[in-house]
Parts: C-alpha cells; sequence; structure tokens
C-alpha cells in the first residue's frame, strides 16, 4: 500500500464500439480492468457542491468512469494530489490500494460507475487521513 503513488493510477481509454443504434463500450475483468471484478456500484443524485469518497483502500482497486455528466477525481498519495476529470463513458481512471480519494463537482444528472476488485469489507478503508498519512509514511 504505501510504495503506491498517484503515477501508479492511470487513466485508460476503454473500447468503444460503434453502431448507428448507439455506442457500446465492454468492461470485462483482467481485459478492460486489469482485476477481477467483484463488486459493480454507481454513485448518482449527488446534490451540487457536495463530495464523495474521502476515504483511501488498502487492499481495494476500483475503476471509476462517468457513466453520466462529469466529476472530478482528486487522488493523493500523501505527498502528490492530482485531480482527474471524468466526463466520457469510455474513459476510466484504475485506483491502486493505498491511494486517498475525493470525488468532487459533480455536474446534475451525473452518475460514476465504479468496478470494485474486493467484495465490501469496511477493514479495508482508511477514513481518516491523518491516519493514512501515517502508514503511508512510515
Amino acid at each position: 500500500m504505501k510504495q503506491n503513488t498517484v503515477y501508479n493510477c492511470s487513466v485508460i481509454e476503454l473500447p468503444k464500439i460503434h453502431n448507428r443504434a448507439g455506442n457500446i463500450t465492454p468492461l470485462q475483468s483482467n481485459i478492460e480492468a486489469p482485476f477481477d471484478i467483484k463488486r459493480i456500484y454507481y454513485l448518482y443524485d449527488v446534490p451540487g457542491g457536495e463530495g464523495r469518497g474521502g476515504h483511501a483502500h488498502k487492499e481495494l482497486q476500483q475503476f471509476l468512469v462517468a457513466a453520466s455528466g462529469s466529476f472530478d477525481v482528486i487522488i493523493d498519495d500523501g505527498r502528490t494530489k492530482r485531480t482527474i476529470h471524468l466526463c466520457r463513458p469510455y474513459i476510466a481512471l484504475h485506483i491502486v490500494p493505498g491511494i486517498w480519494r475525493d470525488l468532487t463537482n459533480f455536474s446534475s444528472g451525473s452518475i460514476c460507475l465504479v468496478l470494485a476488485s474486493l467484495n465490501y469489507d469496511e477493514k479495508d478503508y482508511i477514513r481518516d487521513y491523518t491516519k493514512f498519512s501515517l502508514l503511508k509514511n512510515e
């Protein structure tokens, strides 16, 4: 966890299959997503000015996609912060373990699709930034 930095996270252009009836983007375990997908969830109806996230994971990897609308993801490794703007349904942000994330600036009607490498486990979360900083700098 502590060796990962924001530079281990990556923005990935996903396949976009065009058809005159509309586009489709596949997301498959160990193909587009570089891990086994164990859980899928999505964030929606986030009120204007509100944020989500505000935590890190010890082991979990995530793929975040703006399925609709847009939002910013601020990733932080305890030393460096980067802001990634997601606004296309064929662009994903791969977040590795040990990275603090905050999601902000949700546009009206936005949907954040999240693919996760593990099932929900509260013990995997680090929800206190001071504790996160201490773990990263041990």
